[in-house]
């Protein structure tokens, strides 16, 4: 592949999974190679009342590049990458500011939780939280797992959870993920939508300044995800229906 088809890929790629993305490989590689230490870009307490402020920013890019985490850290990129970019392009089409808005609510509440457990690291935690949504919005989605094993996509959280316990002992990071995004799903979708409920998260109007509702797009969600309305009959559903097909093969974390 030659440098211009890099840079027309990664410009196809949505704004806002394109700089994550890529601060997700710069400060890693910094790390990795020196340019950066660690101890600078973890999330610590006591150095953020230092006016260390940027450690709850670089501790949801940073991740330790050893053998032992590489292939994890892999894995974990391309979840990044395939994932919220199905959000951006796919639910959040045209509304640039509520997912950066989904990204910022998942974020702050990652720090004070991590902050909390003093946990040092955000970038598992944070891709999780992302992966949970883009899965309950598209639970009855067929994806592949290692070894040709299908499933629901509502499952895919927690078997990368118990892939991680059994495998490498971890789970904790998953979990941490799992409770963020739920958090978010239930207050923007689920607890306005089947509960009847008030919504009590919004988007700052400050973000559609630096990000315009595209054409056709509205802001904020009026109406559940389409795979949670019930269809008149199964032409309509098909109709109005995005198919995703056999979802992509995964490799586990």
């Amino acid at each position: 592949m030659s440098g211009n088809d890099i840079g027309l890929w990664f410009q196809s790629i949505p704004v806002i999974t394109r700089y994550w993305f890529a601060g997700s490989i710069i400060f890693p590689l910094a790390g990795r190679f020196g340019l950066l230490s660690y101890h600078n870009m973890i999330l610590n307490y006591s150095l953020i009342n230092r006016f260390q402020i940027w450690r709850p920013f670089t501790s949801v890019l940073y991740y330790p590049i050893t053998p032992a985490t590489g292939f994890h850290y892999l894995i974990t990129l391309y979840f990044l990458y395939s994932y919220s970019n199905r959000l951006e392009s796919g639910a959040f089409a045209g509304k640039t500011a509520d997912y950066l808005f989904l990204l910022i609510f998942n974020w702050l509440a990652l720090v004070v939780l991590c902050l909390m457990l003093d946990f040092p690291l955000l970038f598992d935690p944070m891709v999780m939280s992302v992966l949970y949504i883009w899965c309950q919005l598209n639970r009855d989605t067929v994806v592949q797992f290692w070894f040709g094993t299908q499933f629901k996509a509502m499952y895919l959280p927690w078997i990368l959870l118990a892939f991680n316990l059994i495998i490498s002992g971890g789970g904790f990071s998953e979990l941490l993920g799992i409770l963020v995004g739920h958090l978010y799903f239930f207050l923007m979708f689920k607890y306005p939508q089947d509960f009847g409920g008030q919504t009590y998260i919004s988007t700052p109007s400050i973000l559609y300044k630096f990000f315009p509702l595209q054409r056709g797009a509205m802001s904020g969600f009026g109406t559940a995800p389409a795979n949670r309305r019930p269809a008149a009959n199964n032409e309509d559903a098909n109709r109005g229906r995005y198919h995703w097909g056999q979802g992509n093969q995964l490799g586990g974390t």
